[in-house]
């Protein structure tokens, strides 16, 4: 793709302005192209794929961001096939390490067989999780039976409630830090089932096998988003944060700090939160307002240690751990293949790994590798790791963490158009809500809307 540049004049003029080249910024700018509008894609950074980035460690590229897709995920697998990208299987073979109450064991499948009675205890949270969810209006959760009742308290004191044995609260709180990057004392109960229903239910949610961790891309996602963007051409501009959208009855100004462009519509894809660091004029109402200060992101980790092979696997191991204790919480073996290197990807809790020097943050995940691993994790060939909180442009990730009564006080604006604005972004979808494959799927529906009503709108003047 070409290097980052402004538009060539401080003044141009498109059919529709979409600010954030994410995957739904992108999937709304190839849908628009396709229907025979003129659009510009304006985004902060100096690149394209939102919460989808690219490293590599021991010379394999791995995800920093969104990794996986599901079989069911099939808006975002037709976006990647038509770029050229593969899909590999996520590697689960194997026992499992499970790390608690200082204490090493293994275990198969998903749920941790510590003992039979914590066996019980998880089921039984499971089912009763299971009929809450059950319940959930997925495109309109504050519409819910019991919304105001699930919306006042947090995922945390629900467990609390059902008198949650320790493992299980264990295997809770790690769901709630990967998808909502916090504990479960953090997030809404109703926001959390919001999720899960969106995500195909708790086992889908979880599984390897037949569920949201079966497969990632080889090139990993982000060179999805890549390859989408250079399609589109100059039609993308990177480095531009838009300050300012303005409005009338006729169409919309969007300001940046080195130009202005005129659109008849705009869909805005950026995360919930970040809508803030847009002015409106006119503003917005006060539910859009109160739910870009209260739907903040989460925050979450990630560091890659790269073996000469992964030396697990001859031990019968998967790659895949649990832990209570320390920066890291869960680890997925992400090798290329069997001949190595051997990577392992574990996700980091930010409150015990942010704060420190890359050295330091090396050292402590090296050390609990070792815990879960044995010996021949101490000693990697490379190491890399990323910190989404500490990112300078629209920090945060993966999904928003929204606190007991944010969903039923302000949920209604996700997706509730200002005007000549229109919003997309996965935080906007209901089925597949927190996923790339949602972020497509809102999108292409946004594109759609605005397509609509630049061609009705041009009917009316042609009459």
């Amino acid at each position: 793709m070409s290097n980052p540049r402004a538009p060539r004049s401080k003044t141009g003029s498109v059919d529709v302005v979409i600010v954030g080249a994410g995957f739904a910024g992108l999937s709304a700018a190839e849908r628009l192209v396709s229907m025979g509008r003129s659009v510009l894609v304006l985004e902060g950074r100096d690149r394209v794929g939102g919460r989808s980035l690219s490293g590599e460690v021991a010379g394999v590229r791995v995800d920093l961001g969104a990794t996986w897709v599901s079989r069911r995920h099939t808006a975002i697998r037709d976006l990647a096939n038509r770029a050229g990208c593969t899909t590999i299987g996520q590697f689960s073979q194997g026992r499992n390490v499970l790390w608690a109450a200082g204490r090493r064991r293994t275990y198969r499948g998903t749920i941790p067989t510590v003992s039979p009675a914590a066996l019980v205890d998880m089921a039984r949270v499971q089912l009763a999780l299971n009929k809450l969810v059950a319940s959930i209006d997925v495109d309109a959760a504050w519409n819910s039976p019991e919304a105001g009742r699930f919306d006042a308290i947090s995922f945390g004191e629900w467990l609390d409630r059902k008198n949650a044995l320790p493992a299980t609260r264990t295997l809770m709180t790690i769901v709630s830090k990967v998808q909502w990057g916090c504990s479960p004392g953090d997030v809404s109960l109703l926001h959390a089932l919001r999720y899960i229903r969106a995500a195909g239910g708790v086992d889908h949610m979880l599984d390897v096998e037949g569920g949201q961790q079966q497969e990632r891309y080889a090139e990993t996602t982000q060179e999805i988003a890549k390859r989408v963007a250079e399609r589109l051409g100059d039609r993308v501009v990177l480095g531009t944060p838009v300050r300012r959208i303005s409005q009338n009855g006729t169409g919309v100004t969007i300001r940046t700090d080195s130009a202005e462009i005129k659109a008849k519509y705009a869909i805005v894809t950026v995360a919930t939160a970040h809508r803030a660091e847009i002015d409106f004029d006119p503003a917005l109402p006060e539910q859009a307002e109160g739910l870009a200060k209260t739907w903040r992101m989460g925050v979450l980790s990630k560091a890659f240690v790269a073996y000469d092979k992964p030396f697990w696997r001859a031990d019968g191991l998967s790659g895949e751990a649990l832990t209570d204790t320390g920066a890291v919480f869960i680890t997925f073996d992400v090798s290329p293949d069997a001949t190595g290197p051997g990577v392992l990807m574990a996700f980091c809790d930010p409150r015990v790994f942010d704060g420190f020097d890359l050295e330091h943050r090396r050292s402590r995940v090296i050390q609990q590798l070792v815990q879960l691993y044995g010996t021949r994790a101490s000693v990697p060939i490379d190491y890399l790791d990323h910190c989404w909180g500490e990112e300078p442009f629209a920090p945060g990730g993966p999904n928003p963490a929204v606190a007991p009564y944010a969903t039923t006080s302000y949920g209604p604006a996700l997706t509730e158009p200002h005007g000549r604005v229109h919003w997309a972004g996965t935080e906007t979808a209901g089925e597949w809500a927190g996923t790339m494959n949602g972020a497509v799927l809102t999108g292409q529906r946004a594109a759609e809307r605005v397509a609509a009503a630049v061609a009705r709108e041009s009917r009316e003047v042609a009459v």
